[in-house]
C-alpha cells in the first residue's frame, strides 16, 4: 500500500543517491521485469556498487517487511549496501537488521543516522551480499525500454 508520502520519499530517496554519487538511480515509479518479488523504493548504482533505499512511513510497515523473503534471506535481496528511509519517529537504529543502515527523512534534508560510508569504503566494506542476478535483470529492463523507445543508440553518440 502506498502514500502520498511514501512516494515522496521514494523519489527524494533516488534523488539523494545521485547527490551522493550514484549516478544511475531509480524510484519504485520503475517497475522492473523482474521476478524476485522485489520492487525497490530507490535502487542506485555507480562502479561496482548498489544501494538499496527502503522507505517506511508507518512502524506497522517497517515491521511488515520483516516477513519477506528476501529480507529472511538477505541474499535474494538487491543492494550491497541496504538502507532504511523514515521519519525520524519511524525506525530507529536498534530496529535495524544486521548490515543495514538508516537514513532520516524531515520537510527539508534527509539525514545519515546510521551506517553510511565514507567514500573510501564504498567498495571494501560492503556490509551485505546482494543479488547480482536481479540487479542485471533489473538494469537490462530498464536498458531494454531505453532501446525499444530508440534512445540506446544515444549512448553510442561522442
Amino acid at each position: 500500500m502506498s502514500s502520498a508520502l511514501h512516494d515522496l520519499l521514494c523519489i527524494r530517496a533516488s534523488k539523494f543517491l545521485q547527490n551522493n554519487g550514484f549516478a544511475v538511480s531509480f524510484d519504485d515509479r520503475f517497475e522492473a521485469a523482474v521476478d524476485t518479488g522485489e520492487r525497490p523504493d530507490a535502487l542506485g548504482f555507480r562502479n561496482g556498487v548498489s544501494c538499496l533505499i527502503e522507505v517506511k512511513v508507518s512502524r506497522s510497515d517497517f515491521l511488515a517487511d520483516k516477513k519477506k523473503r528476501f529480507r529472511q534471506n538477505p541474499s535474494l535481496g538487491m543492494g550491497d549496501w541496504r538502507f532504511y528511509l523514515s521519519p525520524p519517529d519511524v525506525v530507529r537504529v536498534n530496529d535495524l537488521p544486521e548490515g543495514w543502515g538508516l537514513l532520516h527523512a524531515t520537510s527539508k534534508q534527509i539525514r545519515k543516522v546510521h551506517g553510511w560510508p565514507p567514500n573510501t569504503q564504498w567498495y571494501s566494506a560492503k556490509p551485505t551480499c546482494a543479488n547480482k542476478q536481479a540487479e542485471c535483470d533489473y538494469l537490462y529492463s530498464a536498458l531494454r525500454r531505453i532501446k525499444l523507445a530508440g534512445y540506446l543508440d544515444t549512448a553510442f553518440i561522442k
